[in-house]
Protein backbone atom coordinates (compact mmCIF):
# COMPACT_ATOMS: atom_id res chain seq x y z
CA UNK A 1 0.00 0.00 0.00
CA UNK A 2 1.55 3.34 -1.01
CA UNK A 3 1.65 6.51 1.12
CA UNK A 4 -1.10 8.17 -0.95
CA UNK A 5 -3.49 5.26 -0.32
CA UNK A 6 -2.64 5.25 3.39
CA UNK A 7 -3.33 8.97 3.67
CA UNK A 8 -6.62 8.60 1.81
CA UNK A 9 -7.82 5.83 4.13
CA UNK A 10 -6.67 7.74 7.22
CA UNK A 11 -8.46 10.91 6.20
CA UNK A 12 -11.73 9.28 5.14
CA UNK A 13 -14.50 9.03 7.73
CA UNK A 14 -16.66 5.91 7.65
CA UNK A 15 -18.71 6.72 10.74
CA UNK A 16 -19.08 4.88 14.03
CA UNK A 17 -20.23 1.28 14.29
CA UNK A 18 -21.92 -0.26 17.30
CA UNK A 19 -18.69 -1.36 19.00
CA UNK A 20 -17.29 2.19 18.75
CA UNK A 21 -19.85 3.62 21.20
CA UNK A 22 -19.00 3.70 24.90
CA UNK A 23 -21.27 4.54 27.79
CA UNK A 24 -20.75 8.16 28.86
CA UNK A 25 -18.97 9.07 25.62
CA UNK A 26 -19.26 12.79 24.74
CA UNK A 27 -19.46 13.67 21.05
CA UNK A 28 -19.12 17.13 19.50
CA UNK A 29 -20.72 17.08 16.06
CA UNK A 30 -19.55 18.97 12.98
CA UNK A 31 -20.53 21.44 11.53
CA UNK A 32 -22.34 24.51 12.91
CA UNK A 33 -25.22 25.66 10.70
CA UNK A 34 -26.55 29.20 10.32
CA UNK A 35 -30.27 29.00 9.56
CA UNK A 36 -31.44 31.42 6.89
CA UNK A 37 -34.70 32.55 5.33
CA UNK A 38 -33.63 30.49 2.31
CA UNK A 39 -33.77 27.36 4.46
CA UNK A 40 -37.23 28.40 5.63
CA UNK A 41 -38.45 28.89 2.06
CA UNK A 42 -37.17 25.49 0.94
CA UNK A 43 -38.67 23.82 4.03
CA UNK A 44 -42.02 25.42 3.16
CA UNK A 45 -41.72 24.29 -0.46
CA UNK A 46 -41.13 20.72 0.67
CA UNK A 47 -43.92 20.45 3.24
CA UNK A 48 -46.30 23.37 2.74
CA UNK A 49 -46.60 24.21 6.44
CA UNK A 50 -49.07 27.09 6.99
CA UNK A 51 -48.89 27.96 10.71
CA UNK A 52 -49.26 31.74 10.86
CA UNK A 53 -46.65 32.45 13.55
CA UNK A 54 -43.90 30.78 11.49
CA UNK A 55 -45.20 32.16 8.20
CA UNK A 56 -45.51 35.88 8.95
CA UNK A 57 -43.15 38.30 10.66
CA UNK A 58 -46.06 40.73 11.08
CA UNK A 59 -48.26 38.09 12.73
CA UNK A 60 -45.46 36.89 15.02
CA UNK A 61 -44.52 40.44 16.05
CA UNK A 62 -48.15 41.26 16.81
CA UNK A 63 -48.20 38.67 19.62
CA UNK A 64 -44.74 39.27 21.06
CA UNK A 65 -42.11 37.43 19.00
CA UNK A 66 -39.10 39.35 17.70
CA UNK A 67 -40.05 38.06 14.24
CA UNK A 68 -41.34 34.81 12.77
CA UNK A 69 -39.43 32.00 14.50
CA UNK A 70 -37.96 29.06 12.61
CA UNK A 71 -40.38 26.13 12.33
CA UNK A 72 -39.83 23.78 15.29
CA UNK A 73 -39.30 20.78 13.04
CA UNK A 74 -36.73 22.56 10.88
CA UNK A 75 -34.80 23.25 14.10
CA UNK A 76 -35.14 19.59 15.05
CA UNK A 77 -34.03 18.28 11.66
CA UNK A 78 -30.95 20.53 11.59
CA UNK A 79 -29.97 19.54 15.13
CA UNK A 80 -30.45 15.82 14.45
CA UNK A 81 -28.80 16.12 11.03
CA UNK A 82 -25.59 17.24 12.74
CA UNK A 83 -25.59 14.03 14.79
CA UNK A 84 -26.08 11.58 11.92
CA UNK A 85 -22.45 11.26 10.70
CA UNK A 86 -21.36 10.24 14.20
CA UNK A 87 -24.44 8.43 15.54
CA UNK A 88 -26.41 6.91 12.69
CA UNK A 89 -24.35 6.90 9.52
CA UNK A 90 -24.22 3.11 9.82
CA UNK A 91 -27.69 2.73 11.29
CA UNK A 92 -30.24 0.17 10.21
CA UNK A 93 -33.08 2.24 11.64
CA UNK A 94 -33.86 5.13 13.93
CA UNK A 95 -36.08 3.50 16.56
CA UNK A 96 -37.55 6.30 18.62
CA UNK A 97 -37.38 9.55 20.59
CA UNK A 98 -38.14 10.58 24.16
CA UNK A 99 -37.79 13.48 26.64
CA UNK A 100 -37.79 15.92 23.75
CA UNK A 101 -38.15 19.61 24.68
CA UNK A 102 -37.81 22.89 22.81
CA UNK A 103 -35.97 25.31 25.09
CA UNK A 104 -35.64 28.60 23.21
CA UNK A 105 -36.98 30.16 19.99
CA UNK A 106 -34.68 30.12 16.96
CA UNK A 107 -34.71 32.95 14.42
CA UNK A 108 -33.18 33.39 10.94
CA UNK A 109 -29.51 34.21 11.41
CA UNK A 110 -29.05 31.97 14.45
CA UNK A 111 -26.32 29.33 14.25
CA UNK A 112 -27.03 25.83 15.56
CA UNK A 113 -24.57 23.19 16.72
CA UNK A 114 -25.10 19.76 18.30
CA UNK A 115 -23.49 17.62 20.98
CA UNK A 116 -24.42 14.14 22.22
CA UNK A 117 -23.79 11.85 25.17
CA UNK A 118 -24.07 8.06 24.90
CA UNK A 119 -26.50 7.05 27.66
CA UNK A 120 -27.04 3.38 26.79
CA UNK A 121 -25.80 0.46 24.66
CA UNK A 122 -27.24 -3.01 24.13
CA UNK A 123 -26.13 -5.57 21.60
CA UNK A 124 -28.92 -7.46 19.82
CA UNK A 125 -29.18 -11.23 20.15
CA UNK A 126 -28.08 -11.80 16.54
CA UNK A 127 -24.62 -10.39 17.36
CA UNK A 128 -24.64 -8.36 14.14
CA UNK A 129 -25.88 -5.03 15.47
CA UNK A 130 -27.06 -3.27 18.58
CA UNK A 131 -29.01 -0.34 19.93
CA UNK A 132 -27.29 2.89 20.93
CA UNK A 133 -29.07 5.43 23.16
CA UNK A 134 -27.96 9.06 23.06
CA UNK A 135 -29.02 12.34 24.56
CA UNK A 136 -28.44 15.20 22.12
CA UNK A 137 -28.52 18.95 22.66
CA UNK A 138 -28.75 21.66 20.03
CA UNK A 139 -27.37 25.05 21.04
CA UNK A 140 -27.27 28.48 19.42
CA UNK A 141 -24.27 30.74 18.77
CA UNK A 142 -24.40 31.98 22.39
CA UNK A 143 -24.10 28.47 23.77
CA UNK A 144 -27.74 28.51 24.88
CA UNK A 145 -29.58 25.17 24.50
CA UNK A 146 -32.51 25.38 22.07
CA UNK A 147 -33.47 21.69 21.95
CA UNK A 148 -32.77 18.59 24.03
CA UNK A 149 -33.89 15.01 23.35
CA UNK A 150 -33.02 11.34 23.67
CA UNK A 151 -33.14 8.91 20.78
CA UNK A 152 -32.16 5.32 20.16
CA UNK A 153 -30.79 3.85 16.97
CA UNK A 154 -30.03 0.33 15.74
CA UNK A 155 -26.46 0.36 14.42
CA UNK A 156 -24.49 -2.29 12.53
CA UNK A 157 -21.30 -3.81 13.91
CA UNK A 158 -18.10 -3.49 11.90
CA UNK A 159 -16.48 -6.52 13.54
CA UNK A 160 -18.95 -9.32 14.25
CA UNK A 161 -16.42 -10.81 16.65
CA UNK A 162 -16.24 -7.69 18.83
CA UNK A 163 -17.36 -8.55 22.39
CA UNK A 164 -20.78 -7.36 23.50
CA UNK A 165 -20.69 -4.47 25.98
CA UNK A 166 -22.38 -4.68 29.35
CA UNK A 167 -25.99 -3.84 28.40
CA UNK A 168 -27.29 -0.53 29.74
CA UNK A 169 -30.81 0.59 28.79
CA UNK A 170 -31.63 4.03 30.21
CA UNK A 171 -34.93 4.72 31.90
CA UNK A 172 -36.67 7.37 29.82
CA UNK A 173 -39.90 9.10 30.72
CA UNK A 174 -42.93 7.92 28.80
CA UNK A 175 -44.30 11.46 28.81
CA UNK A 176 -42.66 14.85 29.23
CA UNK A 177 -44.05 16.60 32.31
CA UNK A 178 -46.04 19.59 30.99
CA UNK A 179 -44.75 21.56 33.99
CA UNK A 180 -41.31 21.47 32.32
CA UNK A 181 -42.57 22.80 28.99
CA UNK A 182 -43.05 26.27 27.57
CA UNK A 183 -39.53 27.71 27.79
CA UNK A 184 -39.44 28.37 24.05
CA UNK A 185 -42.59 30.52 24.25
CA UNK A 186 -41.83 34.19 24.90
CA UNK A 187 -44.37 36.27 26.85
CA UNK A 188 -47.26 36.68 24.42
CA UNK A 189 -49.98 39.26 24.01
CA UNK A 190 -52.93 37.41 22.54
CA UNK A 191 -54.87 40.63 22.09
CA UNK A 192 -53.02 40.80 18.78
CA UNK A 193 -53.74 37.18 17.79
CA UNK A 194 -55.98 37.26 14.71
CA UNK A 195 -57.82 33.94 14.58
CA UNK A 196 -59.17 34.63 11.09
CA UNK A 197 -55.65 35.09 9.74
CA UNK A 198 -54.44 32.07 11.70
CA UNK A 199 -57.00 29.90 9.90
CA UNK A 200 -59.26 28.67 12.71
CA UNK A 201 -61.38 30.06 15.58
CA UNK A 202 -60.64 27.02 17.79
CA UNK A 203 -58.66 27.70 20.95
CA UNK A 204 -57.23 25.40 23.63
CA UNK A 205 -60.56 25.26 25.45
CA UNK A 206 -62.44 24.15 22.33
CA UNK A 207 -60.75 20.73 22.22
CA UNK A 208 -61.82 17.75 24.33
CA UNK A 209 -59.93 14.73 25.57
CA UNK A 210 -60.65 11.77 23.30
CA UNK A 211 -61.49 13.92 20.28
CA UNK A 212 -60.27 12.52 16.96
CA UNK A 213 -59.34 14.80 14.08
CA UNK A 214 -59.01 13.69 10.47
CA UNK A 215 -56.53 16.05 8.81
CA UNK A 216 -58.12 15.16 5.44
CA UNK A 217 -55.37 16.03 2.97
CA UNK A 218 -52.63 13.76 1.63
CA UNK A 219 -49.11 14.24 0.27
CA UNK A 220 -47.44 11.86 -2.17
CA UNK A 221 -43.71 11.46 -1.60
CA UNK A 222 -41.50 12.08 -4.60
CA UNK A 223 -38.02 10.50 -4.82
CA UNK A 224 -36.31 13.82 -5.43
CA UNK A 225 -38.20 15.58 -2.62
CA UNK A 226 -37.31 13.23 0.19
CA UNK A 227 -33.65 13.22 -0.81
CA UNK A 228 -33.62 17.01 -1.21
CA UNK A 229 -35.18 17.37 2.24
CA UNK A 230 -32.64 15.06 3.84
CA UNK A 231 -29.77 16.97 2.21
CA UNK A 232 -31.28 20.25 3.43
CA UNK A 233 -30.77 18.94 6.96
CA UNK A 234 -27.22 17.77 6.09
CA UNK A 235 -28.25 14.26 7.10
CA UNK A 236 -25.75 11.82 5.57
CA UNK A 237 -27.42 8.48 6.38
CA UNK A 238 -26.63 6.31 3.36
CA UNK A 239 -29.97 4.44 3.36
CA UNK A 240 -31.67 7.57 2.01
CA UNK A 241 -29.31 8.28 -0.89
CA UNK A 242 -27.31 5.37 -2.21
CA UNK A 243 -29.40 3.31 -4.63
CA UNK A 244 -26.28 1.45 -5.76
CA UNK A 245 -26.03 -0.05 -2.25
CA UNK A 246 -29.69 -0.03 -1.19
CA UNK A 247 -30.74 -1.70 -4.44
CA UNK A 248 -28.98 -4.82 -3.14
CA UNK A 249 -30.50 -4.50 0.33
CA UNK A 250 -33.62 -5.72 2.09
CA UNK A 251 -36.05 -3.37 0.33
CA UNK A 252 -34.25 -2.92 -2.97
CA UNK A 253 -34.59 0.87 -2.81
CA UNK A 254 -33.84 3.95 -0.72
CA UNK A 255 -35.77 4.54 2.50
CA UNK A 256 -37.47 7.85 3.17
CA UNK A 257 -35.95 9.65 6.17
CA UNK A 258 -38.34 9.20 9.11
CA UNK A 259 -38.23 12.91 9.85
CA UNK A 260 -39.69 13.53 6.40
CA UNK A 261 -42.82 11.66 7.48
CA UNK A 262 -42.94 13.60 10.75
CA UNK A 263 -42.83 16.88 8.84
CA UNK A 264 -45.52 15.81 6.39
CA UNK A 265 -47.81 14.75 9.25
CA UNK A 266 -47.20 18.00 11.11
CA UNK A 267 -47.93 20.04 7.99
CA UNK A 268 -51.14 18.11 7.33
CA UNK A 269 -52.25 18.70 10.94
CA UNK A 270 -52.87 22.38 10.16
CA UNK A 271 -56.29 21.29 8.90
CA UNK A 272 -57.89 20.80 12.31
CA UNK A 273 -55.13 22.23 14.50
CA UNK A 274 -54.32 25.56 12.84
CA UNK A 275 -53.70 27.32 16.15
CA UNK A 276 -51.36 24.62 17.50
CA UNK A 277 -48.47 26.68 16.15
CA UNK A 278 -45.74 25.53 18.55
CA UNK A 279 -44.51 22.06 19.45
CA UNK A 280 -43.65 22.17 23.14
CA UNK A 281 -42.14 18.71 23.35
CA UNK A 282 -42.23 15.19 22.01
CA UNK A 283 -43.16 12.36 24.36
CA UNK A 284 -42.24 9.72 21.85
CA UNK A 285 -42.32 8.81 18.19
CA UNK A 286 -42.12 5.44 16.55
CA UNK A 287 -41.42 4.84 12.87
CA UNK A 288 -43.72 1.84 12.59
CA UNK A 289 -42.99 0.89 8.98
CA UNK A 290 -40.71 2.16 6.22
CA UNK A 291 -41.89 4.65 3.63
CA UNK A 292 -40.79 4.96 0.02
CA UNK A 293 -41.20 7.35 -2.88
CA UNK A 294 -44.67 6.94 -4.34
CA UNK A 295 -46.40 6.48 -0.97
CA UNK A 296 -49.18 8.95 -0.20
CA UNK A 297 -49.23 10.07 3.43
CA UNK A 298 -52.38 11.00 5.35
CA UNK A 299 -52.67 11.82 9.04
CA UNK A 300 -55.10 11.99 11.92
CA UNK A 301 -54.76 13.00 15.57
CA UNK A 302 -56.36 12.18 18.91
CA UNK A 303 -56.39 14.55 21.89
CA UNK A 304 -54.92 12.51 24.75
CA UNK A 305 -54.74 15.18 27.46
CA UNK A 306 -55.10 18.87 28.18
CA UNK A 307 -52.76 20.68 30.55
CA UNK A 308 -52.12 24.11 31.97
CA UNK A 309 -48.71 25.65 31.38
CA UNK A 310 -47.19 26.86 34.66
CA UNK A 311 -47.44 30.62 35.14
CA UNK A 312 -49.23 31.21 31.84
CA UNK A 313 -52.77 32.32 31.23
CA UNK A 314 -52.20 33.01 27.52
CA UNK A 315 -51.46 29.47 26.31
CA UNK A 316 -52.48 25.91 27.13
CA UNK A 317 -51.08 22.54 26.10
CA UNK A 318 -52.70 19.69 24.20
CA UNK A 319 -51.16 16.24 24.25
CA UNK A 320 -51.73 14.85 20.77
CA UNK A 321 -51.20 11.42 19.30
CA UNK A 322 -50.77 11.72 15.56
CA UNK A 323 -50.75 8.72 13.25
CA UNK A 324 -49.38 9.00 9.74
CA UNK A 325 -50.72 6.35 7.37
CA UNK A 326 -49.80 5.55 3.80
CA UNK A 327 -52.20 4.95 0.94
CA UNK A 328 -55.34 4.99 3.09
CA UNK A 329 -57.50 7.88 4.26
CA UNK A 330 -57.04 9.41 7.69
CA UNK A 331 -60.82 9.17 8.05
CA UNK A 332 -60.32 5.44 8.75
CA UNK A 333 -58.53 6.44 11.99
CA UNK A 334 -56.10 3.55 11.54
CA UNK A 335 -54.01 3.20 14.67
CA UNK A 336 -53.76 0.37 17.18
CA UNK A 337 -55.55 -2.92 16.65
CA UNK A 338 -57.19 -5.03 19.37
CA UNK A 339 -54.02 -7.10 19.88
CA UNK A 340 -51.93 -3.98 20.49
CA UNK A 341 -50.15 -3.98 17.12
CA UNK A 342 -50.33 -1.15 14.63
CA UNK A 343 -52.92 -1.47 11.91
CA UNK A 344 -52.13 -1.88 8.23
CA UNK A 345 -50.73 1.29 6.63
CA UNK A 346 -49.52 3.03 9.80
CA UNK A 347 -46.00 4.39 9.27
CA UNK A 348 -45.68 6.85 12.17
CA UNK A 349 -47.06 6.95 15.71
CA UNK A 350 -46.16 10.29 17.33
CA UNK A 351 -47.10 11.55 20.81
CA UNK A 352 -46.40 15.23 21.44
CA UNK A 353 -47.41 18.38 23.31
CA UNK A 354 -48.52 21.44 21.34
CA UNK A 355 -49.33 24.94 22.53
CA UNK A 356 -52.57 26.76 21.65
CA UNK A 357 -53.95 30.17 22.60
CA UNK A 358 -56.50 30.10 25.42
Amino acid sequence: MNDSTTRQMTNTVTGNYFEDFKLGQQIVHATPRTVTVGDVSLFTALYGSRFAVQSSDAFAESIGYARAPIDDLLVFHIVIGKTVPDISRNAIANLGYAEFRFLRPVYPGDTLASTSEVIGVKENSNGKNGTVYVRSTGSNQHGQPVLSYARWVMVNKRDLGAPAPEPVVPKLAGCVDPASLGEALPPLSLAGYDFALAGSPRRWGDYAKGEKIDHVDGQTIEEAEHQLATRLFQNTARVHFNQHVEGKGRFGRRLVYGGHIISIARSLSFNGLANAFHILGLNGARHVAPSFAGDTIYAWSEVLEKAELPGRTDMGALRLRTFAVKDRSGADFAGISADGSHEEGVVLDMDYWAALPR
